[in-house]
């Protein structure tokens, strides 16, 4: 029985260790090895034998990122969802079907593909194989050659495939490059690189900040995608009550709301809970993390979509929840109720609740993503194949090219879009067609830890649900620019 856990390196060591168990629980997951983090959460397939899924997060574990337990085959090319149920015991879908669950194609016949703007994605590394991948990935699907450019920001060091932490970040780098490029397939990105592993606490955080400020100086970047995140408690003299070690990594982001850049970040995957500071347990009461409880960034929760082969629903979107991963979510001890959010002072109290907006994160449901770095299978060897991963770093570049085809739309930059958002929000509400459909089934219960339940209008489990891109689109660019 093949086990599986989350795994961190602090500082880009690496430090090999079989998962062991631990309070956070422990699931059975029929027929597939699967590796699980707090932003992206990935599966290698297809599996000999039952495999069990261990929530405990080795020291070793990385926040946000994975790697998937290899089991010696790989697909040339995604499977059917009906292949991947019979197989795999789970749905998969690709990114051709999530244009038409997200209902983006009308906008794509438009003209509406993101052109003329750019999306900053920010990771620890890299991936060495980035250029190939995205072109592999594109001849699949039929999408566009993306314009990328990879921009280091201090000494990043070499790929190495026995480092353990940097193959994890190649992994959620191609994810993170895909997916952006798959919504907004016209748009620039930019990936920036960063040479320290983002852990919990500040590690690797001063050097992804640094890296956001210098692009936003420089005028670059329209919308950044965050697939990283700490939690809260974890930060230097929290339990003082002495925030000052987090408030003084903002200055990235008080640069994007002068600049009018918007910036994005995953709300986790551990549900309403997250990794205590020694990375091997998760804290059993209910906390957040940051960035994505800033009220300066936009949180991306987890969906979960339940579609046919043409990538119709079959029935509408719940929390993702499946027994591998939540989408997380709950209120901020760090950040008192932002303005934005005095309308929904009844659900989030005095404090900062996320999710915003939630989209596809489910392992039950994740995204198809090719890779063909070494490492993947084993240290040193080269593996390419086509993997399946999950998680809210897989919502939030979704949700970074749905930014820059509003952008798009409005001809300039949206800037920090939680006000907006907020006002189509209350607007649903009165009956109002937003673009925005309303989650109301599921919770985001997650490792012996009662969460929140997604209900009608706002909740702390799902945001305001998630989208309908052809009216949101459009909605979003018109209220964010009044």
């Amino acid at each position: 029985m093949s086990m599986i856990s989350r795994r961190k390196a602090r500082g880009g060591g690496t430090r090999d260790r079989a998962p062991a168990p631990s309070r956070a629980r422990r699931t059975a997951v029929r027929a597939l090895p699967v590796a699980a983090a707090a932003g992206m959460v990935a599966l290698a397939v297809p599996a000999a034998a039952p495999a069990a899924v261990s929530h405990a997060r080795p020291a070793t574990a990385v926040p946000d990122i994975s790697r998937p337990i290899q089991t010696g085959k790989q697909f040339p090319a995604p499977l059917t969802i009906a292949q991947c149920q019979a197989d795999l015991g789970i749905s998969c879908y690709t990114p051709v079907q999530y244009r038409t669950a997200y209902n983006l194609n009308a906008l794509y016949a438009r003209g509406v593909t993101g052109k003329g703007r750019t999306i900053v994605i920010v990771d620890s590394f890299g991936s060495p194989t980035i250029r190939n991948d995205i072109k592999v990935f594109d001849k699949q699907f039929g999408f566009p050659a993306p314009d990328l450019k990879i921009l280091k920001f201090g000494n990043v060091p070499p790929f190495d495939p026995t480092n353990e932490t940097q193959v994890g970040w190649a992994e959620e780098t191609t994810l993170d490059v895909e997916y952006a490029h798959s919504i907004a397939p016209r748009a620039k990105i930019v990936l920036a690189e960063t040479p320290v592993a983002e852990t919990e606490g500040v590690t690797g955080l001063p050097e992804m900040m640094n890296a956001e400020q210098a692009l936003i100086n420089a005028g670059v970047g329209d919308v950044i995608s965050q697939s990283f995140g700490a939690t809260e408690n974890t930060f230097p003299g929290f339990s003082q009550g002495n925030f000052s070690s987090l408030l003084n990594l903002r200055y990235a982001f008080k640069d994007a709301l002068a600049h009018h850049v918007t910036v994005l970040a995953a709300s986790g995957d551990n549900g309403a809970t997250d990794a205590e500071s020694d990375g091997t347990t998760l804290y059993p009461f209910r906390v957040n993390s940051w960035p994505s409880s800033d009220p300066l960034v936009s949180s991306i929760g987890g969906s979960q979509l339940s579609l046919d082969q043409a990538g119709n629903r079959l029935a509408p979107d719940v929390v993702w929840n499946d027994g591998i991963g939540a989408g997380g979510g709950g209120k901020s001890a760090v950040f008192s109720r932002p303005l934005f959010q005095r309308g929904v002072r009844g659900v989030v109290g005095r404090h900062r609740g996320t999710p915003d907006i939630s989209m596809s994160a489910a392992v039950n449901g994740g995204c198809w993503v090719y890779m063909s770095f070494a490492g993947i299978e084993k240290p040193g060897v080269s593996d390419p194949g086509w993997y399946v991963f999950g998680g809210t770093s897989e919502a939030t570049p979704i949700f970074s090219g749905i930014v820059a085809l509003a952008d798009q739309v409005a001809g300039h930059r949206l800037g920090l879009i939680n006000p907006a958002l907020y006002a189509l929000g209350a607007a649903s509400q009165h009956g109002v067609n937003t673009g925005l459909v309303d989650i109301t089934s599921g919770n985001n219960s997650f490792g012996g830890v009662t969460g929140f339940n997604a209900g009608p209008g706002y909740d702390l489990a799902s945001g305001w649900g998630t989208i309908n891109a052809a009216r949101f689109v459009p909605a979003l660019a018109f209220t964010a620019s009044h």
